[in-house]
């Protein structure tokens, strides 16, 4: 059984080496999805993961899947596309049609669990500056792209998606480059997948990640827009 959190109370979370092992991460059900229950989750290493109409669901899986800016890996195709310059990489100006584009069924039938309710959320959030959207744009159309949350010197990256060949995979460099520049110490992807493990992630133990949190999320990085960064970098120099 997993504790029901009462969303009239404050936000609070049980400690997350509670989480079940099977489901890998399910830490507790209830609360609410206010930017206080949500700011209060990612400071300690859950998020929030459900499909409409269930309950919601916190998790903190073990172990964690997670980028370090400086161990970014590309591939010699994907370096071709960052060179040639084949997208126009913008930031924090389509939020809400990031996460909507994200939401879209991936499949005919599909469904996602990115729904109405968590939509509002985050671009409530966005809104205060603790959320932010790297977007890749072709002749003005929205071709791919990603969303997640900054606490401190964390980037929680919540979900991706592209329209064109390797649009998210750019979004995702531009992305880990800027990160680099504000002296970001990591970005925490949740689940190991195979695409992130390509570009360079890797699992780390909840435990380490957790101790990381304590000391990154406390740093000075505070929120507001990132829609005037420079998202131009020179790729030339990248091996």
């Amino acid at each position: 059984m997993i504790p029901w959190l009462d969303p009239r109370s404050q936000p609070g979370f049980p400690p997350v080496r509670r989480a079940l092992t099977e489901p890998n991460g399910l830490l507790a059900a209830g609360g609410e999805l206010s930017p206080e229950w949500l700011l209060t989750a990612y400071e300690y290493g859950i998020f929030p993961w459900f499909s409409a109409g269930e309950p919601i669901l916190w998790w903190s899986p073990d172990p964690r899947m997670v980028v370090f800016p400086h161990e970014l890996r590309l591939t010699r195709s994907l370096l071709k596309t960052l060179r040639n310059e084949h997208f126009e990489v913008r930031c924090d100006t389509a939020f809400a049609q990031v996460m909507a584009a994200c939401a879209a069924p991936r499949e005919p039938g599909g469904g996602t669990w990115i729904s109405p309710q968590i939509q509002d959320a985050y671009c409530r959030i966005h809104e205060m500056g603790w959320a932010h959207s790297i977007e890749a744009w072709r002749e003005d159309e929205l071709v791919g792209g990603l969303y997640g949350v900054a606490i401190g010197r964390v980037f929680y990256g919540e979900s991706m998606f592209h329209r064109a060949t390797d649009a998210s995979k750019v979004a995702f460099a531009h992305l880990v480059r800027l990160l680099e520049r504000l002296n970001f110490a990591v970005i925490d992807c949740q689940m190991s997948t195979d695409h992130l493990r390509s570009l360079g992630g890797r699992e780390w133990p909840r435990e380490e990640f957790q101790a990381g949190l304590k000391v990154w999320t406390q740093e000075n990085v505070r929120p507001g827009s990132w829609a005037k960064e420079c998202m131009r970098f020179d790729w030339r120099s990248q091996a």
